[in-house]
């Protein structure tokens, strides 16, 4: 009688507070984050937010996209999120907003960040989401070459694509840009992670690569929360601190 006794005192105190110390892993906080790069730019230009992340105590990885096909660069990002130890807030900037909004489906992704990027539905192609923009001054985007590969003209690339960064970091960015397959933007995504996932936006209102146009009518119709910054498409070297904001504020899901 007095084990019977025992073994239910064990059961009524210990077995709850067994539970309590056996936390959800979902509700561990998000501290890793991962970088996805668009067209005509690499992973380097990361390193402002890469700096203020990691100094508030982030763990940040930048995926090197080789932009040759929305699936390599899926899969690019994939591998990257198999390494992390954790919940992590996924971001992708430009043409990688497609590729979060596919690769964002990784059981690891606790929430996604577009910075002025693409947000296609699913079965739609990036291209597919600046019909019916207003006409906008050209960004300065060469038609495919003899490889269907795309080039931002680096003489246009200060005014097209980085206006409020210097000439002398516009000149670098356009020397180091990543060309891109022209295919990439017919390519539908089968995923749309921002549908199950909570999913932030910051909006460039002077953007001559990205129309803000194209940017409100994707993020206002995924329910996203939009930051607006008064930035070009360089927005996260130009404004890091800002765009920083809406990573924590999506790691923390505020």
């Amino acid at each position: 009688m007095k084990k019977l006794f025992q073994i239910t005192l064990f059961v009524l105190f210990c077995l709850p507070a067994v539970s309590v110390l056996a936390a959800d892993p979902g509700d561990k906080p998000v501290k890793n984050i991962v970088l996805v790069h668009g067209a005509f730019a690499d992973g380097s230009g990361f390193q402002k937010l890469f700096k203020i992340l990691t100094a508030k105590g982030y763990h940040v990885t930048v995926v090197q996209n080789p932009l040759t096909s929305l699936k390599d660069d899926v899969d690019a990002t994939t591998r990257i999120l198999d390494k992390q130890d954790g919940p992590t807030v996924l971001v992708g900037h430009s043409w990688a907003g497609t590729v979060i909004t596919e690769a964002g489906v990784h059981p690891k992704v606790a929430s996604l960040v577009y910075i002025a990027a693409f947000q296609p539905d699913a079965g739609e192609n990036s291209a597919q989401q600046s019909e019916g923009a207003p006409k906008m001054e050209g960004s300065g985007i060469l038609p495919p070459d003899e490889h269907g590969i795309l080039y931002f003209d680096t003489k246009q690339f200060h005014k097209g694509f980085a206006a409020d960064l210097s000439k002398e970091e516009a000149d670098f960015m356009a020397a180091s840009q990543g060309p891109i397959y022209a295919a990439c933007f017919g390519t539908p995504v089968t995923h749309a992670a921002w549908k199950t996932k909570p999913a932030y936006a910051v909006l460039s209102t002077e953007d001559h690569a990205l129309s803000p146009w194209v940017q409100r009518k994707m993020y206002e119709r995924a329910g996203d929360k939009i930051t607006e910054i008064k930035a070009s498409h360089a927005v996260f070297i130009s404004h890091p601190e800002e765009v920083a904001k809406v990573i924590i504020a999506a790691s923390l899901q505020k």
